[in-house]
């Protein structure tokens, strides 16, 4: 009996089969796409972490501790690879004579390195002219003493005599932040800037000439990497590692943990890919399961006849489960084969491989979890109808073919408006300013993540959705005259009865038209978030680096605003513009001065709105133009000053002539919260020329070079070879590599092709196949409209007049739910987006390419009903 069913539902209803198994195959397929990727994402964002760190501990010695003994313990620390002591000394000053000047920079630190830590930490030093060994000059001390290869450096330091060493080489640090931290405190109260002028010695040597004074030894270390994937996991065994060590040393050393430091921070992206997946990835396989359940409920009138005839030739209920059963299982099994097959091919194309990138272990388990998750839709979408309709109907209710249709339940208490409210509540609570969805302090190990913000989007999903049924029920209901007019263009004098064929159906209507603004909402959203996305990963680049290209001229070098005319001489430059860098002190706290000039900054950098508070880009510019003592001030300043608009602020800045601070009156003008080349949070803004009259000085802190956009690298090569070692030269494309927004670290290239992709199949499917199928299964009320007389026009009219209906209702009730979760998604996720969007990018060529594949198929169905509504209405209803 079941094989015999069996060959009968594959004979007999294979079109249906495979649209009910291509639904449940795009579930499979999503789940395990982004599963797959989610893994692979987290041990990328590892791995990157852990690379990005030249040394992975950093143990201090502390004052009477044994230095030997230290090194002893750290050395046979478990997965300790590699363990050599660096020594520190601070000194009063370098001095070189070169070309019969004399010059001599501020204080300093020498560095006492072993002969082999270059090849044990290659990522520390790098050589910029030179030998790789012996006495190595900092690039900018160099440039401060115009030192080169074989000149003599002569170091003065309290409480030793002077000593004189030649130069070797000239080299860079790369990661002087990090080397020069003060261990164990925290950041705030770490260096602003590591030290200006450094020199490197043999240990030798430096034992030799600077032992016998005050000096620290630091314990350099490398680790294994850790075996966790995850950066939360990787970073609580690399913390409690590190507590253990220091526990086992006693107080004789404290440890810098540079790792644990580096996945601080991936694992805060980690977490916001997670929000993204389940943000953007969850929707769409709730969206194939509800397209799976609207496929089987297109036929389900069909069913219970099937069902009923065969409880009348004496099949029992128990019987009539294990048939449906059967069809579930088939149906499971294929998509679930058919979604594995497309995922394998989803990551082949989008990532390179197969596995997304992931273990083998990892994809496995995913695919596995995607193909139970295929099984169960196909048993509550084919098997559990099946079961209640055995349960709770008759045989003769289940042939009745005629009923009075009644509103559901959900629409007389109105759940769908109760959803809406609760969306806007839950919105505008985590639009707080305070709210973070993200919380990973630092220090602590384990991380908050706010799952409930979940709640906006997906509360606004489900009520958009029951809200544009209502409407759609309603506009069926109510509309029967404007319906006629709109379809008697191509039913002809059928107009009236085809519109009241279309009030009778409202309810079969509803679900196509809703199911397909569920999936156009899903692809435009999804679209959206990923072009915001991207403009600001591009707009975090060009903060960082400042400009197209950046040229930063070495400290203690005067430069002046006119080298900017040799630098635009440079081919490929289009505009160059100078901007200032001091410190300054407003009360005991020192921050960061940029003095710009208002009226051509914008010419060379891009200043977006969301950079500032109380008032626009050009505005806040304006303002600084016409009034020279105007200044912007970070809203943390404005709190901790309590300032108000106009408010004197007088900051006190280092004079060029004396050297001393001297106060500067200011008024403040406004608030900035990001602006180019601003590393830390809280910093001002003034007019250059009034800053360069106050200090004696207009030398300038960096060069904003703009390029137009095209070859940054080649510019900013052309740019490197004319200014030497005298400047740091860097562009927009290393820095967009390195920096972007927050999970770039992950390939997000391929996580949107891959979304996007899913969102257009999804969208083409709830239109094309949910409104083939439901014509489908009205072949027979289509046939008695033929044998009553309908032509074979009206017939084509009546079949085209639905599929219009669907188009419009599920486009524009699509484009109304977008829009409303574009805002939503962007708003709450605000933490992915750094610095965050003023605007919201719509990419109009994507929306395009989706509304052209969801007509495509909308088209391709209603043309397929046509043909069937032309054959003879004998042979339709013989095959019914």
């Amino acid at each position: 009996m079941i094989i015999t069913w069996l060959r009968g539902l594959l004979s007999r209803r294979f079109g249906r089969l495979l649209a009910v198994s291509a639904g449940i195959a795009l579930a499979v397929a999503l789940i395990a796409a982004l599963g797959s990727f989610l893994t692979a994402s987290q041990s990328t964002m590892t791995a990157r972490a852990l690379r990005s760190v030249a040394v992975d501990w950093q143990v201090e010695v502390r004052p009477g501790a044994n230095a030997t003994e230290v090194l002893r313990q750290v050395a046979g620390t478990p997965n300790v690879t590699a363990a050599r002591p660096v020594q520190f000394a601070s000194v009063k000053s370098f001095q070189a004579r070169v070309g019969g000047t004399t010059r001599t920079t501020g204080a300093g630190v020498v560095l006492g390195v072993p002969p082999d830590y270059r090849s044990t930490f290659p990522k520390q030093i790098r050589t910029l002219t030179g030998a790789d060994s012996g006495v190595l000059l900092a690039q900018q001390t160099a440039a401060n003493l115009r030192a080169r290869t074989g000149d003599t450096i002569r170091i003065e330091s309290a409480g030793r005599p002077a000593v004189s060493v030649p130069v070797a080489g000239v080299v860079d640090l790369p990661l002087a932040d990090t080397l020069f931290q003060k261990v164990g405190a925290p950041p705030q109260s770490q260096p602003t800037a590591p030290p200006d002028n450094v020199l490197l010695l043999p240990s030798a040597m430096f034992t030799r000439l600077l032992g016998r004074g005050p000096f620290t030894v630091q314990i350099h270390v490398a680790r294994r990497a850790p075996a966790q994937s995850s950066p939360a996991a990787a970073y609580k065994t690399l913390v409690g590692a590190a507590h253990n060590l220091e526990a086992q040393l006693a107080g004789a050393g404290l440890v810098g943990n540079n790792l644990a430091a580096a996945l601080d921070a991936a694992r805060s992206d980690a977490a916001y890919a997670q929000m993204l997946l389940l943000f953007l990835g969850l929707p769409g396989a709730v969206l194939a399961a509800l397209l799976t359940a609207a496929l089987v409920g297109a036929g389900v009138g069909r069913r219970r006849n099937e069902q009923a005839l065969l409880r009348t030739r004496g099949l029992s209920p128990r019987r009539i489960g294990q048939l449906a059963l059967v069809e579930a299982l088939v149906v499971g099994v294929a998509g679930g084969v058919l979604g594995l097959a497309v995922a394998l091919i989803a990551g082949r194309v989008a990532f390179g491989q197969a596995s997304f990138g992931s273990s083998a272990a990892a994809t496995a388990i995913w695919f596995a979890i995607a193909f139970a998750v295929g099984l169960l839709i196909a048993g509550l979408v084919v098997l559990v109808p099946a079961l209640r309709d055995l349960r709770g109907l008759t045989v003769i209710d289940a042939r009745r073919s005629v009923g009075r249709p009644t509103n559901p339940w959900w629409m007389r208490a109105g759940v769908d408006l109760i959803l809406l409210g609760g969306a806007i509540g839950v919105f505008i609570a985590s639009s707080q300013n305070n709210y973070t969805l993200v919380l990973a302090p630092e220090g602590v190990s384990n991380i908050a993540v706010s799952y409930w913000a979940f709640l906006g989007p997906a509360l606004l999903w489900l009520g958009g959705a029951l809200l544009l049924w209502r409407l759609a029920i309603m506009t069926l209901a109510h509309g029967r005259r404007p319906l006629a007019r709109l379809i008697a263009p191509l039913t002809g004098r059928l107009a009236q009865p085809g519109a009241a064929a279309l009030t009778r159906q409202r309810s079969l209507l509803a679900r196509p038209i809703v199911l397909l603004a569920l999936a156009v909402s899903f692809a435009a959203s999804t679209a959206v978030f990923n072009a915001t996305y991207r403009q600001q990963a591009e707009a975090d680049a060009q903060l960082t680096n400042g400009a197209d290209v950046t040229v930063t001229p070495a400290p203690g070098i005067h430069t002046g605003p006119g080298e900017a005319a040799a630098l635009a001489a440079t081919p490929g430059v289009r505009r160059v513009e100078p901007i200032q860098h001091r410190f300054a002190y407003v009360g005991a706290d020192l921050q960061d001065l940029y003095g710009v000039r208002p009226g051509s900054i914008a010419t060379a950098t891009a200043l977006q709105d969301a950079y500032f508070q109380g008032g626009s880009a050009a505005h806040l510019m304006g303002t600084l133009a016409a009034k020279p003592d105007a200044i912007l001030v970070s809203a943390e300043t404005v709190q901790d000053f309590q300032l108000n608009p106009g408010d004197l602020l007088n900051l006190r800045i280092q004079d060029d002539t004396s050297k001393k601070l001297r106060a500067t009156p200011f008024h403040y003008a406004g608030i900035v919260k990001e602006f180019p080349t601003a590393r830390r949070h809280s910093f001002f803004v003034a007019n250059a020329d009034y800053v360069a009259q106050q200090t004696g000085s207009d030398a300038v802190g960096a060069f904003l070079i703009d390029t137009g956009g095209r070859n940054q690298p080649a510019v900013a090569a052309a740019i490197r070879d004319k200014v030497g070692t005298t400047a740091t030269v860097t562009d927009v494309a290393q820095v967009r590599a390195q920096v972007g927004s927050s999970p770039t670290s992950v390939n997000l290239a391929g996580l949107t092709r891959l979304e996007l992709t899913f969102a257009v199949l999804l969208a083409a499917a709830a239109g094309g196949l949910v409104l083939a199928t439901g014509l489908a299964e009205r072949r027979r009320t289509l046939a008695i409209i033929s044998v009553l007389g309908g032509r074979r026009r009206q017939l084509r009219g009546l079949v085209l007049s639905e599929a219009a209906v669907v188009t419009i209702g599920g486009l524009a009730g699509g484009a109304l739910v977008a829009w409303g979760l574009s805002v939503m998604l962007v708003k709450v996720l605000t933490g992915v987006f750094d610095p965050p969007p003023s605007v919201i990018a719509v990419p109009v060529g994507y929306l395009g390419v989706a509304v052209l594949a969801v007509l495509a198929a909308l088209t391709a169905a209603a043309l397929a009903g046509a043909r069937t509504s032309t054959r003879p209405a004998v042979e339709e209803l013989r095959e019914i």
